[in-house]
C-alpha cells in the first residue's frame, strides 16, 4: 500500500497525446495528470475511444508525448530516445501485461523459456534465473509440471496467470495491466483478479486499465477515470464508487453489473449520459 511519504513510481503531469498531422491533428489526450505509489494499484477506467490505451503507449514510450511529461522511478522518460528506451526495456522496470495472452506469449516456447527470457536479457544467470522462476509460481497459482507445456497446451486462465508471471518475475517498478481479465471466464477472472491484490504486497505499482468498473473495483486503492481524453475523476475506490462526482462516473457506477444487483434503468442511463458534457 502507499503512503504519503512514498515516491511516485510514476508520474504523469499535464500530458497531451495528438495524433495525425498538423493540418489534421486530433487530440487522445488533454492535460492528463496521474500519479501512482510504489504498492499501490490505480484503475484507469474509460471506454473506448477514451484516451486509455494511449495513455499507456505514452508511458511505455510508443507514442510521444505533445506536451507534459511522464516520470517513471525518478526518470524522466518522455524525454528519453530509442537508444535510453531499450535500456530502460532490458532493466525490466516497466512490463506490460496484455489482453490476449495466446498472441502475447511466444507459440513455440515453452512455459520455462517464455518466464526465463525476461530474466536472460539483463544477464541473469540462468540457474538462477530458473530458480527465480520455480519460485515465483506459487504466486500465481502454477505448478512446475506446467513448465515444459506450449501456450497452446494451457487453459486460457493458465496463460494469463504465465502473462502475468512473466510481467512480474523481473520484479519491475510498474506494472501496466491492458484489460487483464476481459477474456476470462468468471472463475479465472475472480482467480487472477485476486492474484493481483495479493502482488501489491511486493511493493510494484500496478496500473489496471479496464472498460469495466466491476473488475477493477476490488483490487484497485484507487480509480481515475478517462473520457475523450480527459481525466474527470481521480480518487480512492470507495469514494469513487459510492459518491461520484462526474456525471461519465455516476454513468460507469449504475451500470456496472458486479457492483449492482440489475442495471440501471434504461431511462436512468440515458437522463445520466445527457449529462455528460458535448
Amino acid at each position: 500500500m502507499s503512503t504519503d511519504l512514498a515516491a511516485p513510481v510514476l508520474s504523469v503531469e499535464g500530458l497531451e497525446v495528438h495524433y495525425g498531422t498538423r493540418r489534421r491533428r486530433r487530440r487522445a489526450l488533454h492535460d492528463v495528470s496521474l500519479n501512482i505509489a510504489p504498492g499501490e494499484t490505480v484503475g484507469v477506467i474509460g471506454e473506448t475511444g477514451s484516451g486509455k490505451s494511449t495513455l499507456a503507449r505514452a508511458v511505455l514510450g510508443l507514442v510521444p508525448a505533445s506536451a507534459g511529461s511522464v516520470v517513471v522511478d525518478g526518470a524522466e522518460v518522455s524525454a528519453y530516445g530509442p537508444r535510453q528506451w531499450r535500456a530502460l526495456r532490458r532493466r525490466g522496470v516497466i512490463q506490460y501485461v496484455f489482453q490476449d495472452p495466446l498472441r502475447s506469449l511466444d507459440p513455440d516456447l515453452t512455459v520455462e523459456a517464455s518466464l526465463t527470457e525476461p530474466l536472460l536479457i539483463p544477464g541473469v544467470p540462468r540457474a538462477e534465473a530458473a530458480t527465480r522462476v520455480r519460485a515465483f509460481l506459487p504466486k500465481v497459482r502454477l505448478t512446475e509440471d506446467l513448465l515444459e507445456r506450449l501456450p497452446s497446451e494451457l487453459s486460457g486462465g493458465q496463460r494469463q496467470r504465465v502473462a502475468v508471471a512473466r510481467a512480474l518475475v523481473t520484479e519491475p517498478r510498474l506494472v501496466i495491466l491492458d484489460e487483464p481479465v476481459s477474456a476470462l471466464d468468471s472463475a479465472n477472472r475472480v482467480q487472477v483478479l485476486q492474484i493481483l491484490k495479493e502482488l501489491r504486497a511486493d511493493g510494484v505499482a500496478l496500473a489496471f486499465i479496464s472498460h469495466d468498473l466491476g473488475s477493477v473495483a476490488g483490487v484497485a486503492d484507487r480509480i481515475a477515470v478517462l473520457y475523450r481524453g480527459e481525466l474527470v475523476e481521480d480518487g480512492p475506490a470507495d469514494d469513487v464508487i459510492s459518491t461520484p462526482r462526474h456525471p461519465y462516473t455516476r454513468l460507469l457506477v449504475r451500470s456496472a453489473p458486479t457492483l449492482h444487483s440489475a442495471p440501471a434503468d434504461r431511462a436512468e442511463r440515458e437522463a445520466l449520459r445527457a449529462l455528460l458534457p458535448a
